[in-house]
C-alpha cells in the first residue's frame, strides 16, 4: 500500500475511533482524570496485563461486569499475585475458564520478581520470556502499558487485516508485517485500540458492517468478506459423564483435579458414563450440556446420601463450597439440587 493511502487510512481509523471507539473501557484509562477510582492505585502496565489475559477467550462485557475489578482488588500488583495461594487465585478466576491462564499469571509474577525487579518489562523480547505471554499480549502490554510504538495481531486484528488485503489464509508473519506497515507511529495507542474495536464492532466474523466501515475505500475484500480469512473448522470431542453429589451429614464430596481439563480446581466426582455403575439409592437430578475448550460434554447428575464418609474425597458444607474454587461444571450440577 502506498504511503499516501496509508496516511489516509490512518486518519480515517483515528476519526472513527474518536467517535465510535470504546474509549471508556477502564483498562484504557489507567491514568489521568478518566481513571476509575477503584484503579488509581493500579499501575498501568499491570492493569493492562490483567485485562489482556482475562480477555483471551472471554467477552469484554463479562470481564468488565464480573471479573476485572474484583480480581484487581484481591491481587492489586505483581507481588500479591506472585505469593497468592493458588486455590484463592483459582477461586478469583472461577467462571473465566481456561485456568492455565490464572496459573501462568502467578508464574509470570514470580518471574518478574526474580528477573525484572518486580516489574513488568517494557521490551517485547523480555515480555515474551514470561509464562503465558505470547506475541500479541507482549505487544499490547508494551503499547498500552508503556506507550511503545509497536504493532501486534490478535484474532480481531487478523480478521481486519485479512479482509483489508484479501488474504484467505495468511501466515502470522505476513499479518505482523502488514500491521507494522499500517502502524501510526504518532498515535500508536489509539491506532491499535481502533483496530481492536474495528474487529469487535464492525469487521465482525459474520455479517460484517461494511457499509459503515472507515476502511471501506481501502478494503480489497469488501465484496466477499466471508472469504477472508478462511474459517477453520473446530473438531470437538463429544464425551458423556455421570456426576455425583455424594452427601454425608450435610457435606458434599469434592476432589481436586490434576488433569488438564480442570487442573487445580475442585469438582464433584464424575466418571465417564460407561465406566461407572449406578446404585438404586441414587436420585437422578437432571442433565445438561457443557462446552469446554475442544470438548462437548453431556452431564447426567445424581444425588446420593451416604451412610458413611468415603475417605477418597474431601467433604465440605454448602457454606464452605462458596469459598472453594469449584469448576463451572460443578456449579451447574449444584444448581440442580433443590435446597
Amino acid at each position: 500500500m502506498q504511503k499516501q493511502s496509508i496516511e489516509k487510512l490512518q486518519k480515517n481509523l483515528l476519526l472513527w475511533y474518536e467517535e465510535k471507539g470504546r474509549k471508556d473501557l477502564p483498562w484504557r484509562n489507567l491514568q489521568g482524570e478518566n481513571c476509575d477510582e477503584r484503579l488509581k492505585h493500579i499501575s498501568r502496565p499491570y492493569g493492562v496485563y490483567i485485562s489482556e489475559i482475562m480477555l483471551q477467550q472471554t467477552q469484554v462485557k463479562s470481564v468488565l461486569e464480573r471479573f476485572y475489578f474484583p480480581f484487581l482488588e484481591k491481587f492489586p500488583n505483581l507481588k500479591a499475585l506472585a505469593y497468592a495461594n493458588e486455590e484463592e487465585l483459582l477461586k478469583a478466576w472461577q467462571g473465566l475458564g481456561y485456568y492455565t491462564r490464572a496459573r501462568n499469571l502467578k508464574k509470570a509474577a514470580l518471574e518478574c520478581i526474580e528477573q525484572f525487579e518486580g516489574k513488568l518489562p517494557k521490551d517485547l523480547k523480555s515480555l515474551r520470556k514470561l509464562s503465558g505471554i505470547g506475541a500479541y499480549t507482549a505487544g499490547a502490554i508494551a503499547c498500552f502499558g508503556y506507550d511503545e510504538k509497536v504493532s501486534f495481531v490478535d484474532a480481531n486484528i487478523r480478521r481486519v487485516l485479512s479482509r483489508l488485503f484479501a488474504l484467505e489464509n495468511p501466515s502470522m508473519q505476513e499479518l505482523e508485517h502488514n500491521a507494522k506497515e499500517l502502524l501510526n507511529l504518532n498515535y500508536a495507542f489509539d491506532h491499535n485500540q481502533a483496530l481492536l474495536d474495528m474487529g469487535a464492532l464492525v469487521c465482525v466474523s459474520k455479517n460484517p458492517k461494511c457499509g459503515i466501515c472507515p476502511l471501506y475505500d481501502f478494503c480489497q475484500g469488501k465484496f466477499n468478506p466471508e472469504l477472508y480469512p478462511r474459517a477453520k473448522k473446530i473438531l470437538y470431542q463429544n464425551m458423556n459423564f455421570n456426576l455425583f453429589l455424594f452427601e454425608f451429614e450435610k457435606q458434599f464430596a469434592i476432589q481436586k483435579s490434576y488433569d488438564k481439563l480442570y487442573k487445580g480446581m475442585y469438582n464433584f466426582p464424575y466418571f465417564k458414563e460407561d465406566e461407572c455403575k449406578l446404585s438404586q439409592n441414587m436420585h437422578f437430578l437432571g442433565e445438561f450440556k457443557h462446552a469446554y475448550t475442544k470438548y462437548k460434554l453431556k452431564i447426567k447428575v445424581y444425588h446420593q446420601i451416604l451412610k458413611e464418609k468415603n475417605e477418597n474425597y474431601e467433604f465440605k458444607s454448602l457454606k464452605q463450597l462458596q469459598n472453594t474454587a469449584l469448576s463451572v461444571l460443578s456449579l451447574k450440577a449444584l444448581d440442580l439440587m433443590k435446597f
